[in-house]
């Protein structure tokens, strides 16, 4: 068998309309909204620079139907840089671009390969010695294992699986084309290049079984490096496979563990060695960067109470600030959480004891609770952000935990 290297990529969601980003103040919303666009662009630059034999494309290439054509066009032309250097490119529908889903297609040139949405279909290419297999979602919901019509493996070939797939095991992802890693492996195939699944794994290596991850993240569910897997195979067997980070927007969670801490410039201090750590380890990347604040603290009333240290906190990550290759790399701060909660109360400590009997009853006194909406209205809405009505408790409470601590902490002049 010939050696070859292939980029295997999925879930790019090409233009993904990223809903609700201008609720968040000071995000890059421009910046965000054309990440997909560009992080594609890196995906074909580094299939270029590597000179790989082909690239495939597992799935959800859109996210859904075009809203306009520029969608489909912007694809086509990226794919067509890749043919005229003489690389080959496959690609698969998925559920976010199945058949059903995107309402017109573009005509694709020679040398891009999309498998059949009607049953699995097999590409030769002989001069390489690979054979590959897959089918393309016809309808969004697809509840069956594909691969058990898959054909067997072609004799002398280095055989590779494409398949969009939730793979059992995986279940914060909707369940689409179910299988396992047993009947992966009882296929016979040398890869199973897999998408959906938006984290980059290596799933197993007899025989391999890869998820790439999505090329680009998009919220703050998606965090961590994203773009690629970069797979050498030589005489038939894969040597290495690597992940290339294609990303342009890094989005990040910083959790911060603030039980030993005795002053909030403590906090914001701490938090601005997390904020420069992932700004550092995004190589010029922008962050999109989410705080939770956690632990049992001393200052928990006060963090409840005033809003002053989110604005310092925002206020850290604009003076971050870099120059980088591709511009200037920012530190943004999508949400700011307080998830603290209050010191377990020492016994024999008096000072406030009347004071704790008193909101105690407060919060257990129905009339008072059905009160809130409209006679607590106005100090609701002074609150800091982590206690915003999209963090309301299920039944339509306020988040009488919050409440009460910084009502506690006003009480006792302890805001800052």
């Amino acid at each position: 068998m010939s050696s070859f290297r292939f980029l295997h990529a999925a879930d790019i969601h090409l233009d993904s309309p990223l809903k609700g980003l201008s609720r968040y103040e000071g995000l890059p919303e421009t910046e965000i909204r054309g990440s997909t666009r560009r992080a594609l662009d890196r995906l074909v630059e580094t299939a270029l620079n590597e000179k790989v034999d082909f690239v495939i494309l597992a799935g959800d290439l859109y996210d859904g139907t075009w809203q306009d054509v520029g969608t489909g066009l912007y694809m086509l032309k990226a794919l067509s840089r890749l043919v005229q250097a003489g690389i080959r490119v496959v690609t698969l529908s998925g559920n976010h671009d199945a058949q059903s889903v995107i309402a017109r297609e573009l005509p694709l040139p020679d040398g891009i390969n999309h498998f059949s949405y009607e049953a699995p279909q097999t590409f030769h290419w002989p001069e390489l010695g690979v054979a590959l297999h897959g089918q393309s979602f016809r309808d969004r919901h697809v509840p069956h294992d594909m691969t058990r019509a898959y054909p067997a493996p072609v004799a002398e070939y280095f055989n590779i699986g494409v398949l969009h797939t939730s793979l059992s095991g995986y279940g914060e992802h909707e369940t689409y084309a179910p299988c396992s890693v047993e009947t992966l492996s009882a296929k016979g195939y040398d890869y199973w290049a897999l998408g959906h699944v938006h984290a980059r794994e290596i799933v197993c290596e007899h025989p391999w079984i890869v998820f790439p991850g999505v090329l680009q993240g998009r919220h703050a569910r998606e965090t961590g490096a994203c773009g690629c897997a970069l797979v050498s195979v030589e005489d038939g067997i894969v040597r290495s496979v690597d992940f290339v980070n294609c990303d342009v927007v890094r989005w990040c969670r910083l959790e911060l563990d603030v039980s030993d801490m005795q002053s909030m410039d403590g906090v914001l201090g701490a938090a601005r060695r997390e904020m420069e750590h992932a700004l550092s380890e995004a190589e010029g990347r922008t962050v999109i960067a989410r705080i939770v604040l956690t632990g049992r603290s001393i200052l928990h009333d006060r963090l409840c109470a005033s809003r002053g240290w989110e604005d310092d906190l925002r206020g850290i990550a604009v003076s971050m600030a870099q120059e980088s290759a591709d511009g200037t790399a920012q530190i943004a701060l999508e949400k700011i959480r307080n998830e603290t909660s209050a010191p377990l109360r020492q016994s024999g400590v008096t000072e406030t004891r009347e004071l704790d009997l008193a909101l105690d009853g407060l919060m257990q006194d129905e009339a008072f609770l059905a009160s809130l909406p409209d006679d607590f209205e106005g100090f609701f809405s002074a609150l800091p952000s982590c206690v915003e009505r999209d963090s309301l408790m299920p039944e339509g409470q306020f988040p009488l935990e919050q409440a009460r601590a910084a009502l506690r902490a006003r009480l006792l002049g302890e805001t800052e």
